[in-house]
């Protein structure tokens, strides 16, 4: 899935669910247009509005980072030996 297609889930998701947009913009705390920009791809959406619409349906982020791995098990020791 390209990243771009954060839409596609947030539309399967919120039809699966049986909620019109107007219904998970007032469950999400946003705006309905928020819900029609989402999911017709807009990419001005602000983080935190796609945050808590996304939330609203159960749908975690996942960060991943080939380096991500390293750095927290450095970070990790690093308390550990203060």
């Amino acid at each position: 899935m390209e990243d771009s297609d954060i839409w596609r889930v947030i539309t399967l998701h919120r039809k699966h669910s049986g909620l019109s947009r107007l219904e998970l913009a007032d469950i999400a705390g946003v705006g309905k247009t928020v819900i029609y920009d989402i999911e017709h791809g807009k990419e001005t959406v602000q983080f935190s509005s796609l945050k808590k619409v996304l939330d609203a349906l159960n749908i975690k982020i996942r960060l991943e980072s080939p380096a991500l791995e390293f750095l927290m098990s450095r970070e990790n020791e690093e308390r550990t030996y203060r």
